[in-house]
């Protein structure tokens, strides 16, 4: 017998979720949890890595305007929230079975499905792509690539990286790391990755200080404070890595953290 599911029979595309409050947007990650976990156990397929990435699939449906937004996964087996919210619901039933649907996102299946992801560590080329495409045609779409740490090991992400930083493309990177592998996480970047710290403060403090003063020598002193303060601690924190490269590094968050779930976006 089918559970019924509130929220998540109302969702036939992400358009159906920008309208909801935060508390029915918690609501509906536990319902597509629960609905990956009823269909999953009649028909096996990835459910580890993509019950983890519900909140941020939510999140960056809320915020961007797929399918005119880009969102590029690395590898596809985060994407079931994703296939789940975009029209693909009772589908998702079949996935990955004979006359189904893909088990991985593909292009030919969903308008909503900017890249095939079969493979590892294409994602940031990819994302960059449309973002350059957008920015020389003037379209004002936006690009987000969203890579698990595991991909993040791969040659073609650290170039997408090294190509991405120097650009002036509107991409956002997203790396997803769950400290999960179908072994034990070995080498520098899990390490590297895992011992990274976050100052909200930071942000907040940012924000606060650019809106509130106006132009002259006082917030150019200010501002010159802050940006070391804020040097200092991504230095601290890790990210001095992906900042050495051109990126604005903001993090780690915890994407699973119920009590204290918001959705959040800094320009």
């Amino acid at each position: 017998m089918c559970t019924m599911y509130e929220l998540l029979e109302r969702v036939n595309s992400p358009e159906d979720i920008k309208g909801l409050t935060m508390e029915q947007l918690k609501q509906l990650c536990g319902e597509i949890r629960e609905y990956m976990v009823e269909c999953c156990a009649v028909n096996p397929g990835h459910l580890g890595s993509s019950l983890g990435a519900v909140e941020l699939i939510v999140a960056l449906h809320y915020i961007y305007h797929t399918p005119q937004d880009k969102l590029v996964f690395d590898v596809g087996h985060q994407a079931y929230a994703h296939k789940i919210i975009t029209g693909r619901r009772e589908a998702f039933r079949k996935n990955r079975m004979l006359e189904g649907i893909s088990g991985f996102p593909k292009r030919g299946e969903s308008p909503y499905d900017a890249f095939g992801a079969g493979h590892s560590s294409t994602s940031i080329s990819a994302a960059l792509g449309f973002a350059e495409a957008a920015r020389l045609q003037g379209t004002g779409e936006r690009s987000v690539a969203i890579i698990g740490d595991g991909a993040l090991t791969g040659g073609l992400a650290w170039e997408g990286l090294n190509n991405a930083g120097s650009s002036k493309a509107d991409i956002l990177v997203v790396l997803n790391d769950n400290n999960i592998s179908i072994d034990q996480n070995k080498g520098g970047v899990h390490e590297y990755l895992l011992h990274l710290t976050t100052h909200p403060f930071y942000n907040r403090l940012k924000n606060k200080v650019w809106n509130s003063m106006g132009a002259g020598k006082s917030r150019d002193w200010v501002q010159k404070r802050v940006i070391d303060t804020k040097s200092n601690l991504v230095r601290g924190s890790g990210g001095a890595l992906f900042e050495s490269l051109g990126f604005r590094y903001f993090g780690p968050i915890d994407g699973n953290a119920s009590s204290s779930w918001s959705i959040r976006w800094t320009a």
